[in-house]
């Protein structure tokens, strides 16, 4: 009996090790969990291994609404690495070039945030005359961050919110 506790906590003792190195095993029950479950933390990862074969992937998700009144948006999408590898990274360089610029991503702050109109951009302070906000929307709208949704009104379009805002979170100095 002495020695099946042994084994246990000698069993229990090497998944909070490999939890803490980012293994992939399970760690051990959360406080309040069912019983038979394990920390979910790296659920995302444990998925995308079980359905991405070869090399491995990414993923991104999101489950995001601006207030309690509205349906989230939920979009994901994930990359066998293959694929990224085989492609051309540089074609993407507009895209991301259009992101760095502070001018800009403070735009798309703001319209995520309500603006939709150059006229309430040109409202707020920082951002110039409304022929550099037309300059700025253009390049966002060129490069896929914004669409027109009638004459003069942009938004960022729903599947672009999820990738926009895992770029932020990822160039964050926050884990």
């Amino acid at each position: 009996m002495a020695e099946d506790k042994t084994e246990q906590r000698l069993a229990d003792l090497e998944a909070r090790v490999a939890a803490l190195e980012g293994g992939d095993r399970p760690g051990p029950p959360r406080p309040g969990a069912a019983p038979g479950s394990t920390d979910d933390t790296f659920f995302a990862v444990n998925e995308l291994r079980r359905r991405v074969q070869g090399l491995g992937g990414v993923l991104y998700a999101g489950s995001v609404r601006r207030n309690a009144d509205e349906e989230p948006l939920e979009w994901q999408h994930g990359h066998p690495l293959e694929r990224l590898d085989e492609s051309d990274w540089s074609r993407l360089a507009p895209r991301i070039d259009a992101l760095g610029n502070s001018v800009r991503l403070n735009l798309l702050h703001e319209i995520w945030n309500g603006a939709s109109t150059v006229a309430e951009l040109a409202e707020r302070p920082g951002f110039g005359t409304t022929g550099q906000i037309y300059h700025h929307v253009n390049q966002l709208t060129s490069a896929g961050w914004l669409a027109p949704t009638r004459r003069g009104h942009y938004s960022i379009p729903p599947e672009r919110v999820v990738p926009l805002l895992v770029i932020l979170a990822a160039a964050g100095d926050t884990p």
